[in-house]
């Protein structure tokens, strides 16, 4: 009996350590350090001597982002570059803006789990499974509603309405990342050939030179 609850709480021990995205803490906290030369897994830890309330702190999320801009929308981040004390927490948070028709286009973040709530407006949001199936699970949300974009998988929202929308959205990780596919694809520095994206994409080459000069100028101005 003893040999098999040791067995279970190995087993408990090790599934921690694979499904956890970000380092846990081992003291109360661990507020960032970003004055630090050393490079870790996350930020080293500041001297919790001099910690006070501001490491803790984040003021503007009532402010509405600027969506004045190609996409119709605009993040607004509070991660650990913005609160040093979220390090090892293991969550973030962003506000995200749309205008009327304006969408924050298709992307994932490698690192966490996003949890979505609408605050004002309506929107179309979806995700897309893996390989092979590629199913596409959307939903129309208005405000108050919750919806859940699982870990990697590519997913995106549009404002089709003619007023604007506001949404407020936890992220698993202190430090999510975020991969915008079409950036990513045809605005990667150096340029992914064209040959390659016209085979993957079954499309002329001209077309992917095409989107190669739009979102390459984009990204590197």
């Amino acid at each position: 009996m003893g040999s098999a609850l040791l067995m279970v709480v190995l087993f408990a021990m090790a599934s921690s350590a694979v499904f956890a995205s970000d380092p846990g803490p081992l003291q109360d906290f661990c507020v960032a350090d970003n004055t630090s030369q050393v490079l870790v897994n996350g930020f080293v830890c500041k001297n919790p001597m001099k910690v006070d309330a501001d490491d803790f702190f984040f003021s503007g999320l009532n402010k509405p982002g600027n969506t004045n801009n190609k996409v119709g929308s605009n993040v607004t981040t509070v991660n650990v570059n913005q609160i040093g004390g979220l390090n090892t927490l293991g969550i973030s948070l962003v506000r995200i803006d749309y205008a009327p028709y304006g969408q924050n286009p298709p992307h994932t973040h490698p690192r966490a789990t996003e949890i979505l709530t609408v605050i004002e407006g309506t929107l179309l949001v979806g995700f897309v499974t893996s390989n092979p199936q590629n199913r596409l699970i959307f939903k129309v949300l208005n405000a108050g509603d919750v919806f859940v974009f699982p870990v990697g998988l590519i997913h995106f929202q549009f404002n089709p309405g003619h007023e604007n929308a506001v949404a407020i959205a936890a992220l698993s990780s202190q430090n999510p990342g975020v991969i915008t596919i079409a950036n990513a694809v045809f605005g990667s520095n150096p340029k992914i050939d064209g040959g390659i994206l016209a085979k993957a994409f079954q499309v002329d080459k001209k077309v992917i030179d095409y989107l190669q000069s739009q979102f390459w100028e984009d990204n590197n101005n």
